[in-house]
């Protein structure tokens, strides 16, 4: 490829859209937004874990573990790993084992296993007040579980199951189907509202931070943004907005003014939640053709996105191991940070413009978005690294990995 089809970015149509985005002076509460889903209308629609020993100090690089935990309950793929939002003293796993578990990150000791399982289970999160846990299964079957008396509250089956998220301050639960449906439910009553997709997997989707509209994505390549109150789609972006291959992962600013989609199309799409207009369009590759071709979508794809909080950066993870750092105000590419194989999953500090990266050669890596230089790596894995979180304050991580574990890694903290 020419060196100047490579690290452009490309605005929608011919224009270059600037878009001034009104802040309201009074945000509302986690109380006001809780409030507001309870006002909707559901009536309507259709002991396993080892601390490390020390190794000496001519281990090879392959045998490196940096970690301080290993959690070795599960006899299959680790999927997915979500930590408590209260206190970061607990995680939930999900496996390939069609086991969850419950545990506490300091010693590694099992509070309760999610059982009843049928399919791996592929999500698993707790609610906004830690009160909850929900897991759900490759089958669509999904429980919730009381953390304080570890008993199931509320189960469920749909469809095969793409995605599983909940309300930011409201114990509700919203899910995306392989039918292409949307699912929300008040737990623990059960009560129950549909969004009706087109007939293909609905395959990624996030609740946007005013807890009153959700983004979806579709194997279509449509996103949809959702009023959850009203049952109706807001906006609605296909064919030159939308994009030209499934859906893979999407990500809002912390206002929520700005979404960020990514897709096997190989790009990134940002998007105004207030008008629904397509504002940039970010690609590592250059302008590709309207069509994609078969090769293309097998060889490469947008694995993750996501906004810095601190600085006007955006980040786009792609499958050939290109982590792409862009400059919001100038939609610019600033940094390419080579990984040394596909990254999965990456994560923004809350409070830097540090930025954490999960990838299929068992790594985490730590990245300086203003310098664009790797500050560290952790590695302990014997496989690929498929989910990762990390606490409140960024000093742990904890992985879940194909090689059957998942690990907590104490992270050094550098200069922010």
């Amino acid at each position: 490829m020419e060196n100047s089809e490579i690290n452009s970015v490309d605005l929608h149509g011919d224009e270059e859209i600037i878009e001034i985005i009104e802040l309201n002076e009074t945000e509302p509460t986690p109380d006001d937004l809780a409030e507001d889903i309870e006002d909707v209308d559901f009536t309507e629609g259709d002991e396993g874990w080892e601390t490390e020993d020390e190794g000496g100090e001519e281990m090879e690089e392959a045998d490196k573990d940096d970690s301080d935990l290993t959690f070795s309950r599960h006899t299959g793929s680790v999927f997915c790993v979500n930590l408590d939002p209260s206190t970061n003293s607990l995680a939930v796993t999900g496996g390939e084992d069609d086991r969850s578990f419950v545990w506490r990150v300091s010693d590694g000791e099992v509070l309760f296993e999610c059982t009843g399982h049928k399919d791996s289970v592929t999500s698993a999160s707790f609610s906004h007040d830690s009160a909850l846990v929900a897991t759900g299964d490759m089958s669509g079957l999904i429980k919730v579980w009381k953390v304080e008396t570890k008993q199931e509250v509320w189960s469920f089956e749909v469809e095969d199951l793409e995605w599983m998220e909940w309300h930011p301050c409201a114990h509700v639960l919203l899910a995306g189907t392989a039918d292409g449906n949307v699912w929300m439910w008040k737990i623990p009553s059960g009560e129950c509202k549909t969004f009706q997709g087109p007939g293909c997997q609905a395959t990624t989707g996030k609740i946007l931070p005013d807890g009153k509209r959700a983004v979806v994505g579709y194997e279509d390549g449509i996103i949809r943004l959702w009023d959850l109150k009203q049952g109706n789609t807001s906006h609605v972006l296909k064919g030159p907005d939308g994009h030209q291959g499934p859906v893979t992962c999407v990500a809002c600013s912390k206002d929520g003014s700005l979404i960020l989609t990514g897709s096997v199309d190989c790009r990134a799409k940002l998007i105004s939640t207030a008008t629904g207009k397509v504002v940039g369009v970010f690609s590592t590759e250059g302008r590709k053709p309207k069509v994609l071709m078969e090769e293309e979508s097998e060889t490469n794809s947008v694995e993750s996105v996501g906004f810095c909080n601190v600085l006007p950066l955006v980040a786009v993870a792609y499958l050939d191991g290109t982590l792409a750092i862009y400059d919001l105000s100038t939609q610019s590419l600033r940094h390419k940070c080579p990984h040394e194989a596909g990254i999965v999953h990456l994560q923004w500090e809350d409070s830097s413009p540090l930025l954490y990266t999960c990838s299929l050669d068992g790594a985490v890596r730590i990245w300086d978005a203003r310098s664009g230089q790797m500050v560290t790596q952790y590695r302990g894995h014997t496989a690929e690294i498929l989910d990762f979180t990390l606490n409140r304050e960024a000093s742990v991580a904890v992985t879940a990995s194909g090689d059957h574990k998942a690990k907590v890694f104490c992270l050094q903290r550098p200069d922010r």
